[in-house]
């Protein structure tokens, strides 16, 4: 399988463009998986069902699975999983976007909006080939960055879905 990343702070429209990109991928035919980061607590669980009812028991994880679909609930109690980790878990596919993870090595694109009020993850991260933006790129101040990445704007789906694909990592789980 393939990976690429897309990063940026919250708000910037990385499950929007992940949203308009998915459909121009499938469409080529790809199996694609998302791999989403979140800082906030989150549970898909409803309370007194088996499965929470399972978990808050002390069970480490519980697969609910029917006709349609199937969601594996894993209590981390020790510590996170790892990038690495999650992508064993995944089933075959041909590529893997990861929102989020902007710290993880891998090729990126950063989503950035001037409206955020955020800082640029470029040009600090060597990760970052490109950015999706409705604003220019900063001047590069990190001696080490690379000068010029390209910049994307944000509503050139069919330009940003090449830029994944000609960018995306081979990667094989263990």
């Amino acid at each position: 399988m393939k990976l690429f990343g897309i990063a940026g702070y919250s708000g910037s429209g990385k499950t929007t463009l992940i949203e308009r990109v998915l459909p121009q991928l499938t469409a080529r035919g790809l199996r694609v998986a998302v791999i989403k980061h979140t800082h906030h607590d989150f549970d898909i669980d409803r309370p007194g069902k088996d499965s929470w009812r399972a978990r808050a028991a002390g069970a480490a994880a519980v697969l609910l699975s029917s006709d349609h679909r199937t969601a594996l609930l894993t209590e981390h109690r020790d510590a996170p999983p790892s990038l690495a980790g999650l992508l064993a878990q995944l089933p075959p596919c041909d590529l893997v976007l990861v929102e989020g993870y902007k710290r993880e090595p891998i090729p990126k694109l950063e989503v950035h909006r001037a409206a955020t009020g955020k800082p640029w993850l470029y040009p600090d991260d060597p990760s970052i080939l490109a950015v999706a933006s409705d604003i220019a790129l900063p001047q590069a101040c990190n001696p080490a960055a690379p000068q010029e990445i390209p910049r994307i704007d944000l509503d050139a789906i069919p330009h940003l879905t090449d830029f994944i694909l000609d960018h995306a990592l081979s990667y094989r789980t263990a």
